[in-house]
């Protein structure tokens, strides 16, 4: 279903032009190293958006990846003034979702973006995982929930 879902994404609806748009953008930011933490984050996005249906992007606090300090003071000044910009590419993609819902084939592009749209309002320290990464990890939140109500 995944390998369907990965082909509809990419074959009427353009997904390899938007992932591989959204890649080069990465790069070119990441090349200015001012913005880097973005460029990195919408690398990640890129490669995310050529198999969407398979992956998942989730925040490096979730995977427990130390980072140094500096880079993560760094990231949060770069993403604050990033943030504007977020908020306009966020509801952009937000209609582009809305619109595709529009057509029945156009429902797992719509899924696509909705499940993106917090990495578009904010790509600094994101990571593209396999899916089974992020379900594990939501597996292990749920149980940590359920541990804190049952008293243990």
């Amino acid at each position: 279903m995944r390998t369907l879902g990965n082909i509809l994404w990419h074959i009427p609806f353009l997904g390899f032009v938007t992932a591989t748009f959204y890649w080069l953008l990465g790069l070119l930011l990441t090349a200015t190293v001012i913005a880097a933490p973005i460029g990195l984050g919408l690398m990640e996005f890129g490669k995310f958006l050529f198999a969407p249906f398979g992956h998942a992007m989730v925040s490096k606090a979730d995977l427990k990846v130390t980072q140094n300090p500096l880079w993560k003071s760094y990231s949060t000044i770069v993403m604050i003034v990033y943030l504007p910009f977020g908020l306009v590419f966020t509801a952009i993609s937000a209609i582009q979702a809305f619109a595709a819902c529009f057509s029945l084939v156009g429902i797992p592009v719509a899924l696509v973006i909705a499940k993106s749209l917090g990495t578009v309002l904010n790509p600094v320290n994101k990571v593209c995982v396999h899916a089974a990464v992020a379900e594990e990890l939501e597996r292990r939140r749920a149980n940590a929930e359920i541990a804190k109500h049952m008293g243990n």
